[in-house]
């Protein structure tokens, strides 16, 4: 255990340094957190294979998997927020359109392109595991675009469409993902299992937004006991806490796999509670800054995470690099001709789908599934992997250059600027 606090210790303060160096480049915290990741696993400081200095193995940093999976539940909470319903009468049309058009769109280009690179290369990439990559390809890293829109404190039309997109990826990649896989192991045992298909995407999505509609309702009862916006805060934070561990249980009835997503569950807890407390923006507002610490360990531990051994193989790094371009396009595209179809902003067209890039954890949870497929799920793995690595050092950078060119990210105030100077230059003079 001592082990473990050290770990901890090491990377929230090797992250929050290298933000430090980063800061002549401009570069978001996310990349900073993530490269500081890299810096301290097991393919660069871990080599030196010092106990407790930084994370020596890939089972070291499993260690912190519930700092993970508590960080994604917070995050998917304050994207709940977003869900307002006076703010979802002005854009939830376009969400919902957008959201689903460019998931789709994402996947055809996907499963076009690889369909090419398995005519040349049919040892190399099967059927079932370029569909199986296909459907991974729909689902964006809500974590990384919450971060750059906290750290810029952008503003505008196209973050408030942002996130709600970000956030509608989920289910429709819950979907997408379950019909494809099913399709995949079909091909490849050729037995055909509806239940898997059909049925278990969508008992996941409705059980999870069931669950967490439940939880919002609970916070929202619980919240009315308190005065004090000390102990509601802490109230919100332990009801975070207890839904993401009920969103962990997993159980069957008869043929069916009961479980839920981390993800949907949270969101809808905070979608509800957002729309049925008075109190709820007051309380986000304070749940975002007691959480900052606990995001940049979350993207520390992801860039620790990150294999770097996927660049050994040339098949997976050319099959990834088709992955990644044609996903990309198929990101834009998506969103600008759905966006143009729903009478959105010339800005918007032109930069919501770069702010899509961005790819992590729900793709990695479906690679976790994928592995069922044997040796192509090890290949469909490591290809996503790779993908990962580069969206989540070059998706934020380009998130946060959208959302300037968008006019979303204003350059700080020269009164801010000068403030700041006269504060440091008291300090120094004392």
């Amino acid at each position: 255990m001592d082990k473990v606090l050290l770990s901890v210790s090491i990377a929230l303060i090797a992250g929050l340094l290298m933000t430090r160096l980063f800061k002549p480049l401009k570069l978001p915290s996310v990349t900073a957190y993530l490269i500081a990741g890299v810096l301290i696993g097991p393919y660069c400081l871990g080599q030196l294979d010092i106990n407790g200095l930084g994370f020596d193995t890939h089972d070291s940093v499993e260690q912190l998997a519930l700092i993970s999976e508590v960080a994604l539940g917070f995050i998917a909470f304050s994207i709940g927020n977003e869900f307002r319903l006076d703010e979802l009468k002005k854009t939830g049309k376009q969400a919902l359109v957008i959201g689903i058009f460019q998931a789709l769109v994402a996947t055809l280009f996907v499963d076009l392109a690889l369909l090419v690179v398995h005519i040349m290369m049919p040892d190399v990439l099967s059927v079932p595991a370029l569909i199986t990559l296909g459907a991974i390809a729909t689902a964006t890293a809500p974590a990384a675009t919450l971060m750059v829109v906290r750290q810029y404190k952008a503003n505008g039309p196209l973050t408030r469409l942002l996130l709600p997109i970000v956030a509608l990826d989920d289910a429709v990649g819950l979907v997408v993902f379950a019909v494809s896989f099913g399709i995949a192991k079909t091909l490849k045992d050729g037995a055909v299992d509806l239940v898997s298909i059909i049925v278990n995407p969508i008992i996941e999505i409705v059980c999870s937004l069931i669950l967490g509609a439940i939880m919002g309702w609970v916070l929202t009862q619980l919240e009315k006991l308190f005065n004090s916006n000390t102990n509601r805060l802490n109230l919100t934070i332990g009801v975070v806490f207890l839904t993401a561990s009920l969103a962990m249980l997993e159980f069957n009835i008869g043929p069916v796999h009961i479980h839920f997503s981390s993800l949907l569950v949270c969101m809808m807890l905070g979608t509800v509670f957002c729309n049925t407390c008075p109190l709820s923006h007051d309380l986000m507002e304070s749940s975002d800054k007691w959480t900052s610490p606990l995001f940049a360990l979350f993207f520390v531990i992801s860039g620790a995470e990150l294999e770097l051994g996927v660049f050994t193989h040339w098949a997976i790094v050319v099959v990834g690099v088709v992955y990644i371009l044609s996903r990309c396009l198929g990101k834009y595209f998506g969103a600008f001709i759905s966006a143009k179809a729903t009478k959105c902003s010339t800005s918007i067209c032109k930069y919501l789908g770069v702010t899509l890039f961005p790819q992590a954890g729900v793709a990695l949870g479906m690679c976790a599934t994928a592995m069922a497929l044997g040796e192509d799920g090890e290949l469909i793995r490591n290809i996503t992997l790779f993908a990962v690595l580069i969206y989540e050092l070059v998706g934020p950078l380009l998130t946060r250059k959208s959302l300037e060119a968008a006019g979303e990210i204003k350059p700080m105030a020269d009164h801010v600027k000068n403030r700041r100077q006269h504060k440091l230059d008291m300090a120094k003079n004392k």
